[in-house]
């Protein structure tokens, strides 16, 4: 048993506060892993707010990056001393896991995001001999140790800063993915990305990486715009007190954009993203509202070709995408570095708080510090 120092969240709406925990040994199919960094993402927020059922007391986090230091038996994926990414988990059974669609798994829902526990209703985290919720997304990231989930680890060659790796995890890989997964932009075409938090961003900078002609960001805050503006947009947009439809349809002179990315999680924005679409365009819809949020469609909007497209970790195969951006990073392609910002794990709760109050992009935990 490995004795580690974690931040639990004791109950909906409780900070996160700094304790000594205990993590088992790792079972079959299980990784130990030291961790280096991780990111704070929205989900964490809203699971530690009580909008979502996770079983409180438990300890969250997924966005994580470390060094593997004991593997489970049966474990071939990784040894230890490798470098790793720490993401969703998946059954690897199920259809969607076999046709390499593992963020669409039958089982995601209960594996990553509220079960709080292993298959066999133990969980890999205790309190005094008591268990808490863990195993988030297969590996509870926000303690200095992870007991994680062999599919939840991605193996990354070693010359990457854990800082710029934590964010591939949900973040970068959801932004990216959404456009490359899901739209699959076509030479010559328009994609508009509203919201620029950090998956917009990502998703801006994925556009980046296709021929599409024109990368239209659209926000509310300046500062973010101009990042966007550095990192790949062609044009921005501020959506303060605009008809966004409107002003998407004028910025592509009429015509209507071919792709959007939904990244706010809000009715009337992806309302105004199917309004702004030309003829067979499509939306990819990232940003998650609260569940029974709807959001009402011309039928005949949708006539002429025009679909609406759920989108979940950016529909990707981690163990394919996440090195390929590693990799983008080495090559000085993805320009991750400034969305960050740099917090002590000691520090966890201010970061949380500056997090949510929008003071920041991507918030990453160092735990070195």
């Amino acid at each position: 048993m490995t004795t580690t120092q974690a931040a639990v969240v004791e109950s909906p709406g409780a900070p996160f506060t700094l304790q000594d925990v205990e993590l088992d040994p790792p079972r079959p199919g299980e990784v130990l892993v030291r961790m280096e960094a991780a990111g704070i993402c929205h989900t964490d927020l809203t699971i530690a707010a009580g909008h979502i059922p996770f079983p409180l007391p438990g300890v969250l986090g997924h966005e994580g990056a470390g060094v593997v230091e004991e593997v489970g038996p049966g474990v071939t994926k990784v040894a230890p001393g490798d470098h790793v990414v720490l993401t969703f988990t998946s059954c690897g059974a199920c259809a969607s896991c076999r046709l390499g669609h593992p963020a669409y798994c039958t089982t995601w829902i209960p594996q990553n995001l509220i079960g709080g526990k292993r298959a066999d209703g133990t969980s890999p985290i205790s309190r005094n001999g008591v268990a808490l919720g863990g195993r988030f997304f297969g590996q509870s990231s926000f303690a200095r140790h992870s007991i994680a989930d062999e599919r939840s680890v991605v193996k990354i060659a070693d010359d990457v800063p854990f800082e710029l790796l934590a964010p591939l995890a949900c973040s970068v890989q959801t932004g990216t993915g959404a456009v490359w997964n899901t739209l699959r932009p076509e030479p010559g075409t328009s994609i508009a990305v509203i919201g620029v938090g950090a998956v917009g961003l990502a998703a801006v900078m994925g556009a980046a990486l296709t021929p599409v002609n024109e990368i239209i960001a659209v926000g509310r805050r300046a500062s973010q715009l101009e990042l966007a503006a550095k990192i790949g947009a062609t044009r921005t947009i501020d959506s303060t007190g605009v008809d966004l439809a409107a002003a998407l349809r004028e910025a592509t002179g009429g015509a209507g954009v071919d792709y959007v990315v939904e990244a706010v999680g809000n009715p009337d924005v992806l309302k105004a993203g199917i309004d702004a679409l030309a003829p067979r365009g499509a939306v990819a819809v990232v940003g998650a509202p609260p569940y029974g949020v709807e959001v009402s469609v011309d039928v005949h909007r949708l006539l002429p070709g025009r679909r609406v497209l759920g989108v979940c970790e950016g529909d990707s195969d981690p163990d394919r995408l996440i090195p390929l951006l590693a990799r983008l990073i080495r090559g000085g392609r993805l320009p991750v570095q400034p969305l960050i910002k740099e917090y002590a794990f000691t520090d966890i709760q201010r970061a949380a708080e500056d997090f949510r109050a929008g003071r920041n992009i991507k918030t990453i935990l160092r735990f070195d510090t």
